[in-house]
């Protein structure tokens, strides 16, 4: 489980297809520092889990390997990376670490797009395209994730909803570079979807 605080910027070092998959090489020494084979990290909101076939010296430069199944290239905007892309990454939260975000799984719902950005002296606008699968789990002052980082939702429209960017944000994730027309992923609030599953499968006991 993750909490959508991301821990740095790193970079696509390398991709190669695979049959139905592709497997990504991705630098990043501050997640790399204490990872292991299996262990999971987060890339742009994907929980992905490291392979290391190097006998440890990928971790030790700072690197590390990930296979992608076609699902997850199919779900999210790994698919459009390139080498020398920056990504957002973060480690799992450790049992006794604190909540700086909110629940996050590393499970994309789906992917919206920037659509708008307005700037002023201390903060940024985001607007973003939100698939209308997903529209019922946004709702204003609610929590999202995008590209992995946890956010809070400050206008929930029918198709769209838009974020208030600081400049921390701004200078540490790839929010800040994101221009319109980029797709982001996107993960909604899980305890939302589980409410609505809950209340489904009662409404259907008493039928």
């Amino acid at each position: 489980m993750f909490t959508g605080i991301i821990e740095e910027l790193g970079e696509v070092v390398a991709i190669e297809a695979l049959p139905d998959a592709a497997r990504f090489t991705l630098r990043g020494p501050v997640v790399t520092a204490d990872a292991a084979h299996g262990a999971s990290i987060a890339v742009n909101g994907v929980c992905l889990t490291v392979i290391d076939e190097s006998g440890g010296d990928a971790l030790a430069r700072g690197e590390f390997t990930a296979d992608v199944m076609a699902e997850t290239l199919k779900r999210s905007s790994l698919a459009v990376l390139a080498p020398g892309d920056r990504v957002n990454l973060e480690r799992p939260m450790v049992a006794n670490g604190r909540f700086g975000g909110h629940i996050v799984q590393g499970h994309v719902d789906g992917t919206g797009a920037v659509l708008e950005r307005r700037p002023s002296e201390n903060w940024e606008i985001v607007k973003i395209s939100l698939p209308a699968g997903l529209s019922r789990y946004v709702v204003q002052k609610g929590s999202i994730t995008v590209d992995g980082i946890s956010l809070t939702v400050v206008d929930a429209g029918p198709d769209y909803f838009t974020i208030s960017l600081i400049p921390t944000t701004l200078a540490l994730t790839t929010l800040g570079i994101k221009q319109p027309g980029d797709p982001v992923n996107l993960e909604v609030d899980v305890v939302a979807k589980y409410v609505e599953r809950l209340l489904g499968a009662g409404q259907g006991a008493d039928r």
